[in-house]
């Protein structure tokens, strides 16, 4: 009772209650007097009002010292933009309610700062978000733009070789258009928590195999060996089928992005425990080790000497994170420059 300011206030009053009744009892022993009478009881109320008032001032200002010190914190807080906490020294010998309000506030300032600059950062990378966006939209447009114009001013001059061959180009810059704003449009609506996954069992060995005969042709052409090995004894997994197809899919690509030829990609499915770990590993130029924790935000995309240019959105690992973390996965990333990388996708266990 006597660690809250109630407890105190009463405390303090009983005090001066029980001084008050002592000196009245001192006093009473000589009022047999007469003649004393009128001068004691007019020492005893002069005597009260100056103790009363002596112990309303230590109350008092034993009361608002920290609350003074709690109000120039909050006025420092509001002073700085609200970006920079005020730290309190809070006594441990404390547990009133100013003590308590003292740290909340510290406790809101903090979080306070911390949000706003979780903001800002959310801000900074919307804005180069959509600067990069804006500048990979400019250049398929522009190109395609360029070749159909080229074919409408000389269109009695071409080729039906030269025709077809601008067709092609501007049909490979209008996909890779179409892919930019589908891979814009699917993270937006993972991120705002708009997609729920359809669970349902199912071997992700089976699946990991029919991704990468999906690639196979494609790996011929760029001279890169794709290899799969799964464990026999592998558990099936819980999981939405189309978005996990669509993991391996995104970490295959990337892989062949920056694989040179003569490569290797290799997908492995093994059991983990009560998880099943997907592993996909490249035999590319690898990833800096100050550049690995940043490859999975969105619209980051790691330079890697001659694959710096790739014609890529950087969305894919973005996504790719999205969806495992949707799934109450993780997703890890190894690299070895020079070596290679591997990214490990962890599922749980039907």
């Amino acid at each position: 009772m006597f660690r809250t300011l109630y407890g105190k206030l009463a405390s303090v009053l009983m005090t001066v209650f029980i001084a008050i009744s002592a000196i009245m009892m001192l006093a009473s022993q000589k009022m047999l007097e007469a003649q004393r009478l009128f001068e004691l009881a007019t020492e005893l109320i002069i005597g009260t009002v100056v103790f009363s008032l002596i112990a309303a001032l230590i109350v008092f200002r034993f009361l608002t010292i920290r609350l003074r010190v709690l109000s120039e914190s909050i006025e420092a807080f509001r002073a700085s933009g609200f970006t920079t906490p005020v730290p309190l020294a809070l006594p441990g010998n404390l547990d009133d309610e100013i003590y308590r309000l003292s740290a909340a506030f510290q406790e809101m300032s903090e979080r306070i700062a911390i949000q706003l600059s979780q903001l800002e950062q959310v801000d900074r990378q919307r804005r180069e978000l959509l600067a990069n966006v804006s500048h990979d939209l400019r250049t398929p447009l522009a190109s395609m733009q360029g070749y159909l114009e080229t074919m409408l001013i000389r269109a009695d001059e071409l080729t039906p070789e030269e025709r077809n061959r601008y067709l092609q180009i501007a049909v490979k810059h209008c996909e890779r258009l179409a892919r930019l704003v589908k891979d814009v449009f699917e993270l937006t609506k993972l991120e705002a928590h708009e997609v729920t996954p359809q669970i349902e069992t199912f071997p992700v060995g089976e699946l990991a195999q029919d991704v990468v005969q999906k690639f196979a042709l494609k790996a011929q052409k760029r001279q890169l060996t794709l290899v799969t090995k799964c464990e026999p004894d592998c558990p099936p997994v819980r999981a939405d089928i189309g978005m996990i197809e669509q993991v391996l899919e995104n970490l295959i690509e990337n892989a062949m992005r920056y694989t040179s030829a003569g490569g290797e990609i290799g997908v492995e499915v093994r059991p983990a425990g009560a998880r099943v770990e997907l592993r996909v590993r490249d035999t590319g130029q690898g990833i800096q080790g100050d550049e690995l924790h940043n490859i999975f935000d969105r619209y980051y995309r790691v330079d890697r000497a001659e694959f710096g240019s790739t014609g890529n959105a950087g969305l894919g690992l973005a996504i790719t994170r999205r969806i495992v973390e949707l799934h109450g996965g993780d997703i890890q990333v190894e690299s070895t420059p020079g070596l290679g990388t591997t990214f490990i996708v962890d599922l749980a266990v039907a």
